[in-house]
């Protein structure tokens, strides 16, 4: 069976001050990810190998990304999913940029996620 939950992140204008605010109350380990300029970070439990989720700064593509928690959901065709979400009552945010694996939606009912295609399908 295919993992549908692949990644979540949280996006926000200061991600190195609330890395730290996640260390400190939930005990996860901080690993920095280069984004030319500025780092965003993996989180992950101090014992594990694998991060467990994202905290990134809202610059560059990420800058539209509402705050919140973005639970990433794993998809065969992008393109396709894009549009059964306009079929079914809900919006593209943030639709993907050239080359793009990941576009944002909105659900019927206001709830906010990522849809993200991955060959590792």
């Amino acid at each position: 069976m295919t993992k549908k939950v692949v990644w979540t992140d949280l996006t926000v204008a200061d991600a190195s001050g609330l890395k730290d605010f996640y260390q400190s109350v939930v005990g996860f380990a901080a690993e920095p990810v280069s984004m030319g300029d500025y780092e965003d970070y993996c989180l992950k439990a101090p014992d594990a190998s694998d991060p467990e989720v994202g905290v990134c700064h809202a610059r560059g593509g990420n800058a539209d990304i509402p705050p919140v928690w973005l639970v990433y959901f794993a998809v065969a065709d992008l393109t396709a999913a894009l549009a059964q979400v306009e079929a079914a009552g809900g919006s593209v945010l943030k639709a993907p940029t050239a080359g793009g694996a990941f576009a944002v939606i909105r659900d019927p009912a206001g709830a906010v996620c990522a849809l993200y295609q991955t060959d590792a399908q």
